[in-house]
């Protein structure tokens, strides 16, 4: 049985200014497994994170194919690829992107009510993850009374509430302490092995990526290894 969650082929990425072309992606070829943890590596401007929105369709290539068990998600609309990308995606970024005006629940509750679930039921969905990434006393807080570490608890557990296909990461524990980082990174680890979740994790830091199932190094905007 195909295990296959994740194909790229042949996937190009340029920008332009003004007439001049820069190409940032130069032909990327990976597949990656269901409950699979990837770590993605390279010099910054290598073009992990162009690879990574384009996995998660908040940009689109100029070239090459992203399929999602076989589907390409670039041969929908605009608005077909929001409502997949809400449903089907879970970002974490390196800075948490938590709304400040909002609690905790409010904001892990809220990729649910955009996709149209019931109050009650987005806001348990969002309880139960608090709980599970240990603030279930910090339900009520907004995030300026939250710490760094808690924050991004927070973040992980807003990219979880819909349960995505996959959790895409670029730099999660990047402004966090070694102490935090390493918490978040088993936090990471246990969501896997408790739920089968898939990471594709954009990182600098080798103690992260050495945990990884498999590790992909891009230069110059091409795959030149995978372990």
């Amino acid at each position: 049985m195909n295990n296959n969650l994740i194909r790229v082929g042949d996937l190009y990425k340029s920008y332009y200014d003004g007439v001049t072309e820069l190409p940032v992606l130069k032909g990327i070829d990976l597949e990656v497994k269901k409950a699979e943890i990837v770590a993605v590596v390279g010099a910054s401007g290598v073009g992990k994170s162009t690879l990574l929105h384009l996995l998660g369709g908040l940009d689109r290539p100029t070239d090459g194919t992203v399929l999602y068990e076989g589907d390409d998600i670039f041969a929908l609309n605009d608005q077909e690829l929001d409502r997949f990308r809400n449903k089907e995606i879970g970002f974490v970024f390196q800075f948490h992107y938590l709304l400040p005006e909002l609690t905790a629940l409010e904001n892990v509750a809220m990729p649910g009510l955009i996709a149209r679930q019931k109050p009650d039921v987005a806001q348990n969905r969002a309880r139960e993850l608090l709980d599970y990434v240990g603030l279930v006393e910090r339900l009520e807080h907004r995030p300026s009374e939250l710490s760094g570490g808690e924050r991004q608890r927070v973040a992980i557990a807003r990219a979880l509430v819909n349960q995505p296909k996959v959790v895409l990461a670029d730099e999660p524990t990047g402004n966090l302490d070694q102490k935090t980082s390493e918490a978040v990174h088993d936090l990471l680890w246990t969501l896997n092995a408790q739920f089968d979740q898939t990471f594709i994790i954009v990182t600098h830091n080798q103690t992260l990526a050495q945990r990884a199932d498999r590790l992909i190094q891009l230069v110059d905007g091409q795959v030149s290894d995978q372990v």
